[in-house]
């Protein structure tokens, strides 16, 4: 059963907690489970994420740094301002969610946030790099582009302590070790392409996942920017 948000809650907590199965997706070969569903009843968290959801390419997806992923549901509304009034932007779950909520975005969470949410104890451990899955999903071409460059990315934890967590529950934050880096700040670090030293090189006294400390060391040693095109448009026909 779906069911929509209504008016922000405070304190914050969880509106919808979803999961999904890994299936063939929409080009040769590909499988996903950006499909989330929503459940009702409470939902194990353990290393790896929540009980009975799955990833379709787990050399990108999943993991202990990508254990769980959490995207506002304050974002909806632009969304739909963007991209018209699309079913899919009624509920949360567009995004290939875990866990919905309101009254929390990139700009007020910061990276190393912990928070309690149910049972669970959950560490930020990275903003959301969108990749092309995301232009399928919504049958617009440049989704992922436009979600990384709108900074409405959601962010992905790792979990601290295992517990459980269902529609309510409550999302307490217990420690801030870094207020000056919110996602917004190291999201803007990375998707906006900088190369200034002295903008890169505090990044890397942060807690960084391996994946983002390279690419921040990389761009230092070569004074140059990635190649963003494979993830953000997708495996290209021979």
């Amino acid at each position: 059963m779906q069911t929509s948000h209504s008016a922000k809650s405070l304190p914050w907590r969880i509106d919808a907690v979803l999961l999904g199965h890994a299936r063939p997706y929409t080009r040769p070969g590909s499988v996903s489970a950006i499909d989330k569903q929503p459940i009702d009843e409470p939902v194990r968290i353990e290393t790896l994420g929540l009980v009975g959801d799955e990833q379709g390419d787990p050399r990108v997806h999943g993991g202990p740094d990508k254990a769980v992923h959490h995207y506002p549901f304050d974002h909806y509304p632009r969304w739909r301002e963007d991209l018209g009034d699309l079913e899919r932007l009624r509920f949360a779950g567009a995004f290939g969610e875990n866990l919905s909520s309101q009254g929390l975005n990139e700009g007020e969470v910061c990276l190393g946030d912990r928070f309690r949410i149910g049972t669970a104890v959950l560490e930020v451990s990275q903003g959301r790099q969108p990749c092309w899955k995301l232009n399928d999903r919504f049958g617009v071409a440049d989704m992922a582009r436009r979600v990384q460059a709108s900074g409405r990315t959601g962010w992905y934890y790792r979990v601290l302590q295992p517990g459980s967590v269902r529609v309510g529950d409550a999302i307490a934050l217990e420690a801030r070790p870094f207020p000056q880096w919110n996602l917004r700040r190291l999201g803007a670090l990375l998707f906006e392409r900088r190369l200034d030293p002295a903008e890169l090189r505090p990044a890397l006294d942060l807690p960084l996942v391996p994946s983002w400390r390279k690419l921040i060391e990389t761009r230092l040693q070569r004074g140059a920017v990635e190649d963003w095109g494979k993830r953000i448009e997708g495996p290209q026909p021979d």
